[in-house]
């Protein structure tokens, strides 16, 4: 075994290939990484209920994995789901942004329990390459949530929110997201987490925080971590890992700052990079 103890993966277009699967492949390097001793950590913009299933696939639950989502807004430790880390923004901030957003065309989605609300569950597409994609089913099933609508989600959000997402179409979203933020740059997070994608979280809040915040208590250092990403939201804990791995999938701007770039998630990049770090991983 080598000295890697804890091997951390963004989940879309890092861990899972197109389908959204995690191949035999890659999970099974990944079990056999935990027979070693690493632990695991899926580190995602997604809610934590969108990440229980694969967490399980890969007998994270058995494990003592963890579970970094809303971009790092929470971490739980999907053994035990102890809270190790949650941070919020106020309900005032949240409002505000939901307020903002009502001069976008663009569609905020916003969680609570086993629901996502929405302004409107029909207007529900987006342009994105070449086809109209259904944003609101994509998201609610991604984050197996049940829908609901709220006509004014601004009222509505009387607690605190981990992560206000917004979808549009990218063009728009290019041409807008500096207005939509301009409020709030300097008070929250706000940042694309995919081209369709806009999101706002608490200030300071990014996957390597999480880490750092959780990890290093435990013991852990940088140099024993790997991590893997393909998007812009992956620049941190890639700068912030021992060896940051890019997928060859991964933005331009991720493979700048990445010590290595992988094959790409339909290739098993995780794997591969695995086997040349692990003795017992073959592929």
């Amino acid at each position: 075994m080598s000295n890697i103890k804890v091997i951390i993966m963004d989940v879309d277009g890092t861990l899972t290939n197109s389908k959204k699967v995690i191949t035999e492949k890659t999970k099974n390097a990944l079990i056999k990484a935990q027979k070693n001793g690493a632990i695991l950590i899926l580190a995602s913009g997604r809610p934590t209920s969108g990440l229980m299933d694969f967490a399980k696939e890969l007998k994270m639950d058995e494990n003592h994995g963890l579970l970094v989502s809303f971009n790092g807004a929470k971490v739980i430790d999907c053994q035990s789901n102890e809270v190790l880390f949650n941070e919020t923004m106020s309900v005032e901030q949240g409002q505000a942004v939901l307020e903002h957003m009502k001069k976008f065309n663009v569609k905020p989605m916003i969680d609570k329990g086993d629901y996502m609300y929405v302004n409107d569950v029909f207007n529900n597409e987006i342009h994105y390459n070449d086809t109209l994609l259904n944003i609101i089913q994509y998201e609610s099933r991604g984050g197996k949530f049940k829908l609901c609508e709220k006509d004014d989600l601004a009222a509505f959000a009387d607690y605190p929110l981990n992560k206000i997402l917004t979808a549009g179409d990218p063009e728009y979203l290019q041409a807008n997201y500096k207005e939509m933020m301009e409020p709030f740059k300097d008070t929250l997070s706000c940042m694309f987490t995919a081209p369709f994608y806009f999101e706002f979280t608490a200030d300071g809040i990014d996957k390597a925080k999480a880490l750092d915040t959780v990890l290093i208590p435990i013991g852990y250092k940088k140099e024993e971590m790997i991590a893997f990403g393909d998007g812009h939201n992956d620049t941190s804990m890639i700068k912030y890992a021992g060896i940051g791995v890019a997928m060859a999938n991964s933005v331009h701007d991720l493979k700048a700052v990445a010590d290595e770039v992988t094959l790409s998630n339909e290739e098993d990049g995780i794997a591969y990079t695995l086997s040349k770090y692990i003795t017992d991983i073959d592929i």
